[in-house]
């Protein structure tokens, strides 16, 4: 039985998370393991909050859309339209469609070609200053262009940033006000949002990662509060109800979504390719949201067709990756 074999691997490799495998409407398995919180020894449980890192990606990427359907936004707006004299490296030709698909060029904050270990302290200013989105200005500048806009695909986090702020800027509202109504709201994603990992709530997973032998929280490594590019906290049932509400035209229209999930760029160093805002199997249909950060992994991966989902959220920095690799070749989604 899968709950068997999953259990085994947990087991063998001190899985901390939660596991969830919907069948269409019926759910076929839910599991949780390990510590929410290592210190006073609290359980995971299947409805834990925990962080998303770069899975937030998606959530970005639809709220942006979202206002590109009201006409507050286009494709084809410059980030310079709106960032006036801010972050002025970033080319005069960087659009919205530039930096959702990963191909504006500019310089990123949070380099992952930089061959940074996941453990290094990586942030230039003191975690408590990024609380906003509007804060994250102050790091996401001095970094020259990589190359020219729409030339190549380069993964860039802090192209997400920029694009909450342009969000914001367009839209009168702050970045996180909008990913509650035109995202979490119409999806019915109730148990999501960009918490403070200094007040964190009672379901929510503190994030761990192993440094010199013990267990240290991730509380120093990432912002206090995220933004475009990562950092909202959820459950495994509500990325199930993302992907329910996303393919059923609840978020965004359909055309949109068709647009969204087609493939613009190949990725092998990824075995993937790309679309809007969402990773994309390399051969099939699949769609993928992925993070992985200090303290956090996730996969979740959807087949539009048969409507399964497989979602693997770990409250450690590697933890998801033998479960998530044990569904793909059992499931080959």
């Amino acid at each position: 039985m899968l709950s068997d074999e999953l259990d085994a691997i947990a087991s063998e490799t001190t899985f901390s998370g939660v596991v969830r495998v919907d069948d269409g409407d019926r759910l076929e398995l839910t599991r949780a393991y390990g510590l929410a919180h290592r210190g006073y020894g609290i359980p995971n449980a299947p409805d834990t909050q925990f962080g998303l890192a770069s899975g937030a990606k998606g959530l970005t990427a639809l709220a942006v859309v979202s206002l590109i359907e009201d006409d507050t936004l286009d494709l084809d707006t410059t980030a310079r339209s709106l960032l006036g004299p801010d972050l002025p490296l970033i080319g005069d030709d960087v659009t919205i469609e530039h930096l959702l698909s990963h191909t504006s060029g500019i310089g990123d904050y949070v380099d992952e070609d930089g061959g940074r270990e996941i453990s290094d302290y990586v942030l230039p200013v003191p975690v408590h200053e990024l609380a906003t989105t509007e804060q994250y200005v102050t790091v996401l500048g001095g970094y020259p262009a990589k190359f020219a806009a729409g030339e190549r695909f380069s993964y860039c986090n802090g192209g997400f940033v920029v694009l909450a702020l342009l969000a914001e800027r367009a839209s009168g509202l702050p970045f996180y006000d909008l990913v509650h109504q035109r995202v979490c709201e119409p999806a019915g994603m109730g148990d999501t949002a960009f918490l403070r990992s200094d007040e964190l709530p009672a379901r929510a997973a503190v994030g761990y990662l192993l440094i010199d032998g013990s267990w240290r929280s991730n509380v120093f490594h990432l912002p206090v509060r995220g933004s475009g590019d990562g950092g909202v906290y959820s459950t495994a049932a509500d990325i199930s109800v993302l992907w329910s509400a996303f393919f059923s035209g609840r978020i965004v229209s359909a055309d949109w979504v068709a647009e969204m999930v087609r493939p613009r760029n190949d990725v092998p160093s990824e075995s993937k390719r790309y679309g809007l805002g969402f990773w994309l199997h390399a051969s099939t249909d699949a769609v993928i949201l992925e993070g992985y950060d200090a303290g956090v992994s996730f996969r979740s991966t959807h087949d539009p067709h048969s409507a399964r989902t497989e979602t693997v959220i770990s409250n450690t920095s590697d933890g998801a990756w033998p479960v998530a690799r044990y569904l793909e070749e059992r499931h080959a989604l």
